[in-house]
C-alpha cells in the first residue's frame, strides 16, 4: 500500500522536493504530518487500488480508500488548504456498454468494492465542498499504465510473463475494451489542473483518459511487438468486478486545461518495455544454435523473439 504524502521543500534528493512517508491509515498520522508543515494544495494519489483485491479484502479498501480520505480532508480543512486535488477511478462508471462515459452520467452503481469506495469518496468531496466551501478536484483515472506502473495491473504482470516465457491470463476472452493512458499524460493533466487552481468552493470531477479504447487482445499484441516476445495466452472468462469496457468522454478536461497530451499505446509501451528491460534486466533468449550447442533441440517457445521485431 502507498500512502504517502509529498511536502515542498527544500532538503531532499529530488530538487526542491522532500518526501515524507506516513501511512495515512494510522489515525493522527495527516494532523501530525499538517501540525508540522503547511500547505497550499495537496494531491492525494495515496490509496488502495485493484478491483479484485477488493473483493478478497474489503476492509482494506474502505480504510485507505475512505477513512483515510476522510482523516485527510479534516487536515487539509483546519490546515486552511486551499485546493484538493483527489484520484477517483473510471470504476465509478459500473458495468455500462453505452459510451463514452461524461462526468454527468450516474455512478451509483459500482460493481466492486473498489468501485464503491472511489463512488464514496466522490460524494464525501461534494459533502465538504457543500459544508465547509472546501475546493476538490476528482480526477477519474482511465487505466493508467507506464514506467513505475503497480506490478499488479494487467499489463505489467503481463509483461514479466512474456518476458519469462511464461502464460498469460486473458479474461473475458480478450474482448474486454479499456481506454489506456500513458502515465506521462495523466501526470501533465494533474499538473495543468493544480496550476489551474480551485474555481471556486465546488467539487469537480474529470475524466482522465483520452476515447481511445483497446480490445485487450489487441493490447497483448501491441505488448508483444513493444518486448519483441511471444505471448503464450489461456483464455478465462470474466472475473467478478470486472466491467465489459472503458471510455472516457475528456471534453471537461480539455475545456478545462486545454488539448493534454496524448501517447499512442504504441508509443507508451515502447517506453515502458525500454525502461522495465532497464529496471528488471533479463538475460537474452538463448539462440538456437546455442541451445543446439548443449544437445537440446532448437524451439519456438513461447519467450522466444518474434521473427522480423528488433
Amino acid at each position: 500500500m502507498c500512502n504517502r504524502i509529498l511536502a515542498d521543500h527544500h532538503n531532499s534528493t529530488f530538487v526542491g522536493i522532500r518526501c515524507v512517508e506516513t501511512d495515512l491509515t494510522v489515525a493522527g498520522s495527516a494532523e501530525r504530518l499538517f501540525g508540522e508543515q503547511s500547505f497550499d494544495t495537496v494531491v492525494v494519489l495515496a490509496g488502495q487500488a485493484g478491483v479484485r483485491h477488493s473483493t478478497a479484502h474489503p476492509r482494506t479498501h474502505v480504510e485507505a480508500n475512505v477513512v483515510a480520505f476522510v482523516d485527510l480532508l479534516e487536515a487539509c480543512r483546519r490546515g486552511g488548504v486551499g485546493h484538493v486535488v483527489y484520484a477517483s477511478s473510471s470504476s465509478v462508471y459500473g458495468a455500462r456498454n453505452e459510451t463514452p462515459f461524461a462526468e454527468s452520467d450516474r455512478t451509483d452503481r459500482p460493481v466492486s468494492i473498489y468501485a464503491a469506495t472511489k463512488q464514496a469518496v466522490e460524494a464525501i468531496a461534494h459533502a465538504y465542498a457543500s459544508l465547509h466551501g472546501t475546493a476538490l478536484t476528482g480526477l477519474r483515472f482511465f487505466t493508467v499504465y507506464g514506467p513505475w506502473g503497480r506490478p499488479d495491473m494487467a499489463y505489467f504482470s503481463f509483461a514479466q510473463r512474456i518476458r519469462r516465457g511464461e502464460p498469460i491470463d486473458v479474461f473475458g476472452r480478450g474482448e474486454l475494451l479499456r481506454d489506456f493512458t500513458f502515465v506521462a499524460d495523466a501526470v501533465e493533466a494533474v499538473r495543468r489542473l493544480v496550476r489551474r487552481g480551485p474555481q471556486g468552493g465546488d467539487a469537480e470531477v474529470f475524466n482522465v483518459g483520452h476515447r481511445q479504447p483497446v480490445r485487450v487482445l489487441d493490447f497483448v499484441g501491441t505488448l508483444e511487438r513493444a518486448l519483441g516476445r511471444a505471448a503464450e495466452i489461456r483464455f478465462a472468462p470474466m472475473q467478478a468486478g470486472d466491467v465489459p469496457v472503458t471510455c472516457a468522454d475528456p471534453r471537461r478536461l480539455d475545456a478545462a486545461i486545454g488539448r493534454w497530451p496524448w501517447t499512442s499505446l504504441v508509443d507508451g509501451l515502447a517506453s515502458f518495455a525500454a525502461w522495465l528491460e532497464r529496471w528488471d534486466p533479463l538475460p537474452p533468449p538463448r539462440r538456437p544454435a546455442d541451445a543446439a550447442a548443449n544437445g537440446a533441440a532448437p524451439t519456438t517457445a513461447p519467450g522466444a523473439r518474434l521473427p522480423g521485431v528488433a
